[in-house]
């Protein structure tokens, strides 16, 4: 129980610093999955949006790691899928124990449900999106998934915040209780162990611009989206990809 005390303590501590002091609601239900699930928000288990707690993708893999699940099977609904549209159907299978008749979820996506940040990335959205239901019934999770909400693939914004986010920096913090930018840029660095200096040149790359601090939110948002899927879907390529925009090494003759 103490270590669970201490465990809910650090999350605490880590989600006034990312999102601002969470109303008692909220520090209640954070407690509640701190002792029940272990979620970390650290790790990157858990995103506080719009006053409440969602779980993520990687999140809802680690309670089934600790919770032994046997194996997770997942299947294209080949009937229901369009590929000229790029609908994309998955059902989902969670076996918590061998032999087990399993616990079935099912995810869609289509252009019309993801944004033009994952645009291409359909087929993979809408198996995650499977995953995540079928992990969440079958360990009785309550929370929404992340990925199922859409906070990658939301619907694009109206025009007149859409002008207010480009004359913003990506320092600065947003309104609606999610993270100011470049915390989120700074967990997912320290999560999946990426070298600030590459990313920050990526960046700066990705976006046009001299340096990530020229670039409009929007931009910096979008290249956010982009290194948390590509982590997600293919480490190795992104460390890959990071690695060169190494300075070149002088050899001396």
């Amino acid at each position: 129980m103490k270590r669970n005390v201490v465990s809910f303590r650090s999350n605490a501590n880590l989600a006034r610093q990312l999102w601002g002091e969470p109303s008692r609601i909220a520090l209640r239900t954070l407690r509640d999955l701190t002792v029940r699930y272990s979620l970390s928000v650290a790790a990157g288990d858990l995103q506080f949006l719009e006053g409440r707690w969602y779980v993520t993708h990687a999140g809802l893999l680690r309670i089934a790691q600790r919770r032994r699940c046997s194996g997770i099977r997942t299947t294209l609904q080949k009937e229901l899928t369009d590929h000229v549209a790029n609908r994309w159907i998955f059902k989902a299978t969670v076996y918590k124990t061998t032999g087990s008749k399993g616990f079935v979820g099912y995810g869609d996506a289509d252009p019309s449900n993801v944004s033009p940040l994952v645009r291409g990335a359909e087929m993979r959205l809408a198996e995650t999106r499977a995953v995540n239901r079928a992990l969440r019934k079958a360990y009785g999770i309550g929370l929404c998934s992340v990925e199922e909400l859409g906070w990658l693939s939301g619907p694009p914004n109206p025009p007149q915040v859409r002008r207010q986010q480009e004359n913003s920096h990506a320092s600065n913090g947003s309104n609606n209780g999610q993270p100011r930018l470049r915390d989120r840029l700074c967990l997912l660095i320290r999560q999946y162990n990426l070298d600030p200096t590459f990313v920050k040149a990526y960046a700066a790359d990705y976006c046009g611009t001299p340096s990530l601090k020229e670039a409009n939110r929007d931009l910096v948002e979008s290249f956010i989206s982009h290194i948390a899927i590509s982590a997600k879907e293919n480490l190795d390529g992104l460390v890959c990809k990071l690695n060169s925009y190494a300075p070149p090494v002088e050899v001396n003759l």
